[in-house]
């Protein structure tokens, strides 16, 4: 595949340790690593950590010529803290870099004629007028590229007619089980991270699949009328930071590849847990261990 994927990327600031992410770059590094080509499109400060941002983003093999250095906003950051049981609670500092990208007409054909399949973004990133702006020039530029919402709610990063916007753009969407009760509550959904609420959400914006994680006890997947609930996979936890997003990138993979719901749904879990496993959110090392073994 050929994703598009738009949005932060930001240094997550954990102690005196720092990690680079952001939802949308923490996918793109996963997806890259599953064989698909992306086109990373955010930006960073005229800055110490701007620049440091472009080198380790070629060291994960994503191309940066879409990563702009906006002046007179700093690169991104996100302090983060870790509870007893590995889950993270996220600030992020705004405005950043990454609100204010701009791409010329030219990129914007250049971008067109490789034929993206999908385009990725979510909400966080959505909150920028200008990033909304842009994201809708790629959509409408691309017709007939699906779009892919990583719904992560992030606390005053987000609004209900936001949600509601970006769900309606939606081909297929990801969310939590946390995330799924606070759309039950604003969209009257049924209150319940399972089968039922996947139907009625799906329904209700024309999702064509959509996957609810669960943390320690799996995921729920419902792809066209096929739902699956696939157990969690054991893993002694590091930080559970960028689980979600390589949890993304798997079930993109299993989707486009067109597997059985229960195989895309193992698959996903394993991506999930294997960055559980290892600090940070794209951590180094084989992807050999998170490979389908017999699921169909």
């Amino acid at each position: 595949m050929t994703i598009i994927s738009i949005g932060e990327i930001l240094w997550d600031v954990i102690g005196e340790e720092e990690h680079l992410g952001g939802a949308p770059f923490n996918f793109a590094v996963h997806a890259a690593r599953l064989g698909h080509e992306l086109l990373f499109i955010s930006g960073v400060g005229d800055d110490a950590r701007g620049r440091r941002t472009i080198e380790r983003a070629g060291h994960f093999g994503i191309a940066t010529s879409h990563i702009k250095t906006v002046p007179g906003f700093p690169t991104g950051i996100a302090e983060v803290e870790i509870d007893a049981a590995g889950q993270p609670d996220f600030h992020v500092l705004r405005p950043a870099a990454y609100d204010r990208v701009e791409l010329a007409e030219v990129e914007m054909a250049a971008i067109s004629r490789r034929q993206p399949d999908w385009i990725y973004f979510g909400t966080l990133h959505q909150v920028s007028k200008p990033a909304r702006q842009l994201t809708k020039r790629l959509i409408d530029g691309n017709q007939g590229t699906r779009c892919f919402y990583d719904i992560n709610l992030r606390p005053d990063n987000h609004t209900p007619d936001l949600v509601e916007e970006l769900s309606g753009r939606a081909t297929v969407a990801k969310l939590n089980e946390q995330e799924a009760i606070v759309m039950a509550r604003w969209f009257d959904l049924p209150d319940c991270a399972a089968e039922h609420f996947c139907r009625r959400a799906a329904s209700r914006f024309g999702w064509k699949a959509v996957a609810i994680t669960r943390g320690a006890e799996g995921c729920v997947v419902l792809v066209g009328d096929d739902c699956c609930e696939a157990p969690g996979i054991p893993v002694e936890i590091a930080d559970t930071v960028g689980a979600g997003d390589a949890f993304a990138a798997a079930f993109l993979h299993g989707l486009d590849a067109g597997w059985r719901v229960r195989r895309i749904a193992d698959f996903a879990n394993r991506m999930g847990a294997f960055v559980t496993s290892r600090p940070g959110a794209t951590p180094d090392g084989t992807l050999d261990k998170v490979q389908p073994d017999g699921v169909e």
